[in-house]
């Protein structure tokens, strides 16, 4: 996606050099990374070798979620293992605002991601993972039409408990 394109209160604009330290940040706040991932201090090098290797991928889009009132980068969103076969990818959402979140930024920024990953990108089917615990995340995922299909028992262990992940996923004729 070369240009931003908004709906309501966010956009999805590519990733910028300056928005590296505020994702390296994000990656390293243990509060947002255990809503979806184990915890595990990120150094600066091996965020940095990461953040390089971005526009290097071409199963990978990656954006930043910023808010249009204010011009701030308040999260991140990807699809990630584009298929070109299968025409699938793997959605994953963070937005590391706190002030932002339970605001129905994460909302619009999964549609617009899914808008991305069907009308540009031509998939037929995207699929997400998220941890039964995670009920806010779950709920912004069926708001946007997205059907459970199954759960991974046991499948996390998160701050020391094990945790069932749960698989989502929406085909493009279904929105």
């Amino acid at each position: 996606m070369k240009q931003s394109c908004s709906l309501g209160s966010v956009r999805l604009r590519p990733v910028r050099q300056e928005d590296s330290s505020l994702l390296f940040e994000w990656i390293n706040d243990r509060e947002l990374v255990v809503l979806n991932a184990p915890f595990r201090p990120i150094s600066k090098a091996e965020h940095e070798q990461w953040f390089d290797s971005l526009g290097a991928r071409r199963n990978l889009a990656f954006f930043m979620i910023e808010d249009v009132d204010s011009g701030l980068a308040i999260g991140s969103c990807q699809l990630t293992n584009i298929h070109d076969v299968h025409r699938s990818a793997e959605l994953q959402i963070r937005i590391g605002r706190s002030d932002f979140q339970n605001k129905g930024a994460g909302s619009e920024a999964v549609r617009l991601l899914v808008e991305h990953g069907f009308d540009m990108l031509k998939l037929h089917r995207i699929m997400l993972h998220v941890f039964s615990t995670n009920l806010r995340a779950i709920q912004v995922y069926k708001k946007n039409g997205f059907q459970q299909e199954g759960v991974l028992r046991e499948a996390a262990f998160i701050e020391g408990q094990w945790l069932d992940v749960l698989v989502f996923g929406l085909i493009s004729t279904e929105r």
